[in-house]
């Protein structure tokens, strides 16, 4: 008896041990804006290097369909490059009794990117929004070659679309004419390949392009960071409510100076300025 109680014993610590070192790798999940997506994969990656027990797993989608796996609890972390909208706020409300929590994690100078052979290399800001709700049809409106402005924008669920709409466009619609691409970088590929096309994305994202300076300003750090640039804003992180564990340890990294140097390695601006 004594032989099979010993035995019961050291078969439930041995379980004990495996449990506990199952329990050491933690995952966490990220879902949300396609702008913030390779921003999200680098801060994740250096983190899990950082941290060989935690598991990131970071997926795009759109800032929409981010905030909705968050309100449905499919997700640890929203990204997001716009606000809550208020039937959004309402939703977290009813589900957690909350309206959530944001962590700012970032600035964006949004980008106007055009093909680096177009002569139009500044833009106002009304002509701007012209061109995007169909108001300025033809480049020699502007300066340019007599042929027609193609406007390429991002999908209903984007968060750029949404905030591009509200802040450049002033609610306006965009233009029926306008070429729908899902996410930046396929943005970035029509532009290299239309001479007449003109779009909108993050600074981070890289390519054969041309940034427009808008009203004389071009989309740098500096301009960014004092608010000159204007197309500025912040990017977000979401939480359905205040993080303890796991999660605040990776969002408090993410705001530390490592996080933030890594920020800027993205080609996004960090919240402060980063030393060389």
């Amino acid at each position: 008896m004594m032989k099979q109680s010993l035995l019961f014993i050291l078969l439930m610590l041995l379980f004990a041990g495996c449990s506990s070192r199952i329990g050491d790798n933690v995952t966490i999940t990220i879902k949300g804006s396609d702008s913030m997506l390779q921003l999200t994969e680098n801060l994740a990656n250096e983190y899990m290097k950082q941290n060989p027990g935690i598991s990131i797993y970071v997926n795009g989608g759109g800032t929409a369909a981010g905030i909705k796996s968050l309100i449905n609890g499919d997700i640890d972390v929203c990204t997001a490059s716009r606000n809550l909208k208020p039937e959004e706020a309402k939703s977290l409300a009813e589900y957690y009794r909350s309206v959530g929590f944001f962590y700012l994690i970032a600035k964006d100078a949004l980008s106007i990117y055009v093909n680096p052979s177009n002569p139009v290399k500044y833009l106002s800001l009304e002509n701007l929004r012209k061109i995007f709700e169909g108001k300025i049809t033809n480049w020699s409106e502007l300066g340019g070659k007599n042929q027609k402005i193609i406007p390429v924008i991002r999908n209903l669920n984007s968060g750029t679309h949404l905030y591009f709409k509200e802040h450049v466009l002033e609610a306006d619609n965009y233009s029926n004419d306008a070429i729908v691409k899902p996410t930046t970088p396929e943005i970035i590929e029509y532009i290299e390949q239309n001479e007449n096309a003109i779009g909108y994305g993050s600074m981070g994202y890289q390519g054969n392009i041309f940034r427009v300076r808008i009203e004389g300003i071009e989309p740098s750090e500096e301009n960014a960071r004092n608010d000159t640039y204007p197309i500025t804003r912040y990017l977000h992180f979401f939480t359905t409510n205040v993080q303890r564990g796991a999660v605040k340890k990776f969002i408090d990294w993410v705001l530390s100076p490592e996080g933030q140097a890594v920020v800027k390695q993205s080609g996004f601006i960090p919240l402060w300025e980063i030393k060389k």
